[in-house]
């Protein structure tokens, strides 16, 4: 059985690669990119697995919260 990947978890990839590259979130951009993995009322297994990733990033402090 194939599973496609929403076009959620396409925008949620590109806002967390963001966050990746940049090394810092502002708290607007992590809410927003919770807002985007639930926006359709499931959070699939390819959503699930990128917040799982960037939750590792920031507990790791590789992504760290920007200060206010």
């Amino acid at each position: 059985m194939e599973h496609k990947v929403s076009g959620s978890s396409l925008e949620l990839r590109d806002r967390i690669e963001k966050a990746i590259a940049d090394e810092i979130i502002t708290r607007e951009e992590y809410d927003e990119i919770i807002k985007i993995a639930l926006e359709d009322g499931v959070i699939d297994k390819h959503e699930q697995a990128l917040l799982s990733e960037l939750q590792q990033m920031i507990e790791d402090k590789v992504v760290r919260f920007a200060k206010k």
